[in-house]
């Protein structure tokens, strides 16, 4: 399905914290790490003070650990800045869930969990839906889970499948193989991911340029509502504002916050 003329893809800016500061993986290898603040707040306040209307906030520790590791930084995150906070790793309780809402984030990301315990997403979706949201973490076109560093032999459109069953409508699609690589998306993969989703979903994965933020847009596709980038911005390859640009078509509507998943509409 493809989006109507004067539709829109938000941008995201993504702070993923490790020990305490915001950084990027190279492929999602946590020994290819490069650390681009010492502290995640300041990364926070540069991209809302460069436009931001939302922030995505990976706990890089939380995913390996099993439980949240920096609820602390996103607690001092959604205290300072004023925009809606998505935040994942680690999110594999209902206690640990509770616990991140509280600290601040609006929604929340599961991924390891959500695949391998389907009554803990039964239950997730139940109480805390629309503020669930699904992550499909991909390496070498089979599911991962476990902050990447576990493969499963799940096709992600089958594991989309399995998910969707289960009542989950919005999610978070990585292609870990390109992420950080600024080499740009897979066109064909998101195409094909988007015809499995019947919901709603965002797109993360190597994203470098304008281009490929243009790329994206011009796939029209109705359910690929928001594109999430980080090492690109810490690079300066574009601004908040430029990327909000491209990823607008070329006839814009007025935003609006209902356009992001778990925000009104479904």
């Amino acid at each position: 399905m493809r989006r109507a003329a004067g539709g829109r893809v938000i941008f995201i800016p993504a702070i993923d914290v490790r020990a305490g500061r915001a950084v990027r993986l190279l492929r999602g290898d946590f020994q290819q790490e490069t650390v681009y603040h010492a502290d995640p707040l300041e990364a926070a306040r540069s991209f809302v003070d460069a436009g931001a209307r939302f922030l995505h906030i990976v706990d890089l520790d939380g995913a390996r650990a099993g439980e949240p590791r920096n609820l602390e930084q996103l607690r001092r995150i959604a205290t300072h800045v004023d925009v809606p906070i998505q935040f994942g790793g680690g999110l594999r309780s209902e206690a640990a869930i509770e616990a991140a809402l509280a600290a601040g984030a609006t929604r929340v990301v599961l991924g390891t969990s959500a695949l391998r315990n389907p009554d803990f997403l039964r239950r997730a979706l139940d109480r805390w839906d629309p503020r669930v949201v699904v992550a499909v973490d991909v390496r070498g076109g089979r599911v991962s889970v476990a902050g990447w560093e576990e493969q499963t032999e799940l096709d992600p459109v089958e594991a989309i499948a399995r998910l969707q069953d289960l009542g989950a409508m919005r999610f978070v699609y990585t292609n870990a193989d390109r992420d950080g690589t600024l080499e740009g998306p897979d066109l064909q993969e998101v195409e094909r991911v988007a015809r499995a989703i019947r919901g709603r979903f965002l797109y993360s994965g190597g994203i470098g340029s304008i281009e490929h933020l243009e790329a994206l847009r011009d796939l029209r596709l109705v359910n690929l509502v928001g594109v999430i980038c980080g090492k690109a911005l810490y690079e300066s390859r574009f601004t908040v504002a430029e990327a909000q640009a491209a990823l607008e078509e070329r006839r814009p509507r007025r935003f609006r916050l209902a356009h992001f998943p778990g925000t009104g509409a479904a």
